[in-house]
């Protein structure tokens, strides 16, 4: 297998832009969600882009696919934490929906990534 380059993969890329979305949102919600919803979401973002840069040192596409299914598990978290928060009256619908689709997209592309690698 040759190792791939994470910053010229573009679930790479796009997760780096669904992180500072999320954290532009995050800094709007309720003080006393600071160490509750805030700071998982957070987390969860940044995870996303760093299992896919972490992934990309290992050996083989057995590994790799191991950390980009670790990946799109952090991007359904953040998907299902979108929902909390538009369930609670946190977000704006439109904020919501933009997002929400942000993810859903990078969820399908990722998918596709460990299939092609899969094969």
């Amino acid at each position: 297998m040759k190792r791939h380059n994470f910053k010229k993969l573009q679930i790479w890329q796009e997760s780096i832009i669904i992180i500072a979305d999320v954290y532009a949102f995050t800094a709007t919600l309720p003080d006393y969600e600071k160490f509750g919803l805030r700071t998982q979401m957070n987390r969860c973002s940044v995870s996303i882009a760093s299992n896919i840069s972490e992934g990309t040192s290992k050996r083989t596409d057995k590994h790799f696919i191991k950390y980009l299914e670790d990946s799109l598990g952090s991007a359904f978290e953040l998907e299902t934490q979108l929902i909390v928060c538009k369930n609670l009256n946190f977000i704006p619908l439109e904020k919501f929906e933009s997002l929400a689709e942000s993810v859903k997209t990078l969820q399908q592309k990722i998918s596709n990534f460990i299939d092609k690698l899969d094969d």
